[in-house]
């Protein structure tokens, strides 16, 4: 009989084995690791069982989770009869369970591992989605059911524990949603299938100092990205978004708004892909007076051919509308020429330009038909170097409708009315 007190938001989840999967997100000082360490020693005292624990790196460790085993079999008071081990790092159970540490660094000693039924992979955000497969085939008894135990703080929507359990091609039409998470941050435990949910925060954990509490909510003053993970455990964009102006909005209400403007200036760009990137053609308007850039329209595919893509764009061999498109690509421009199609290659400043350029709309609007460009703009984020230094013409993923909408306005000067140096710049732009 061991006694213990815990925290009740755990409560459930320290008994329930039913589901194959069980995953856990959450905030700084949950102490969601140190419940899962408890499970698992409960389980293992209950049953004859090998456990596997792994991190990403091997090195961390003994420092971490082995640390942790160690800590609670004292104060179990167990600790005379569960010994932890420390070369090789294994917690070794009187009844034969043992637990064992790996790290994904070294793929392989994982091979010489058998039976084992149960594996937790800490911070599982940090290990590969090929480590998190391999692992998967690694769960085999020829008995007892089997568990994996996945924990972590938050990242951000990238990263493959949100598109496995979460939302998959977020934003795209082939999305696919095995939870919300929103309705997890709601309901604090779920569960789908055979995948058991856990949300927690340092709120859950009542053992935890005022004074830590309060060090998280400062983290809200300075640094949100931070505070998000840290403070609400919850998934979304990690870093500086790229255009902090843009907004979705119903296809109705930007097609008023568009119909308001004082001669909008329409707009066409197109970037082009085949293999891992994706044609992105964009139909956008300009409202010169208030800078706000409206798109309204778009097309968004890949691995088609240029006959496929001709036909895709009948409509404006119809229309005759004019399309700027990447003047890297002068044999598909040439080509659908050829078809009807009026585009012509765009003028290509640095990607750097482009993104000044870009910022400088005071609005972004986009029309909810848009799924693609809502998908790679909202959430749009510069890439960090290795010292932690903001790389401003890099991003965190390849945003091809970014490019179109350089291309289609390669020809417009977003100038702000104070700035005079430009002004006559931007009147040539507007009329020519």
């Amino acid at each position: 009989m061991i006694e213990k007190e815990v925290n009740p938001h755990f409560e459930r989840f320290l008994f329930d084995w039913k589901q194959k999967f069980q995953f856990l997100v959450g905030g700084y000082g949950s102490s969601k690791s140190y419940h899962v360490a408890l499970k698992i020693i409960l389980k293992l005292l209950e049953e004859k069982r090998t456990a596997l624990v792994v991190r990403e790196v091997y090195e961390t460790i003994r420092e971490s989770c082995f640390s942790l085993f160690e800590e609670l079999l004292i104060d179990l008071e167990i600790d005379d009869k569960v010994k932890a081990v420390t070369s090789p790092m294994q917690i070794r159970f009187p009844n034969g369970s043992k637990i064992i540490f790996k790290g994904m660094d070294k793929p392989q000693k994982l091979k010489s591992i058998h039976n084992v039924s149960i594996i937790w992979l800490e911070e599982c955000s940090e290990i590969k989605y090929a480590g998190f497969k391999e692992l998967i085939g690694r769960l085999r008894h020829p008995k007892l059911k089997l568990h994996m135990i996945l924990s972590t703080n938050p990242v951000d929507e990238g990263n493959w524990t949100y598109s496995h359990f979460f939302i998959k091609n977020k934003g795209q039409d082939d999305q696919v949603i095995f939870l919300d998470d929103e309705e997890l941050y709601k309901k604090r435990t779920i569960v789908v299938d055979d995948t058991y949910y856990h949300h927690s925060t340092a709120d859950d954990n009542l053992f935890l100092p005022a004074s830590y509490v309060e060090e998280l909510e400062k983290t809200k003053v300075y640094d949100l990205d931070l505070y998000r993970v840290a403070r609400k455990g919850r998934f979304g964009v990690s870093g500086t978004k790229v255009l902090p102006q843009f907004e979705s909005m119903p296809h109705d209400q930007v097609m008023k708004e568009i119909g308001a403007i004082y001669r909008p200036l329409y707009r066409n760009g197109m970037d082009f892909g085949f293999e891992d990137s994706y044609n992105a053609l964009l139909r956008m308007a300009v409202d010169d007076k208030n800078k706000t850039l409206y798109i309204y329209w778009e097309y968004y595919s890949r691995h088609k051919d240029d006959p496929e893509i001709a036909e895709d764009l009948e409509e404006f061999r119809i229309s005759k509308e004019r399309v700027k498109g990447d003047s890297a690509e002068p044999k598909t421009i040439y080509y659908l020429n050829k078809r009807g199609i009026n585009i012509v290659g765009a003028y290509k400043p640095t990607r750097l330009e482009n993104v000044k350029k870009m910022k400088r709309f005071r609005r972004i609007v986009c029309s909810d038909k848009c799924p693609n460009t809502i998908r790679e703009l909202r959430n749009l984020t510069y890439k960090k170097g290795k010292q932690g230094n903001t790389i401003y013409d890099e991003f965190n993923i390849d945003p091809h409708t970014f490019s179109a909408m350089w291309y289609g306005l390669d020809d417009y000067e977003v100038v702000d009315l104070k700035d005079k140096k430009n002004q006559y710049k931007a009147f040539k732009s507007i009329f020519s």
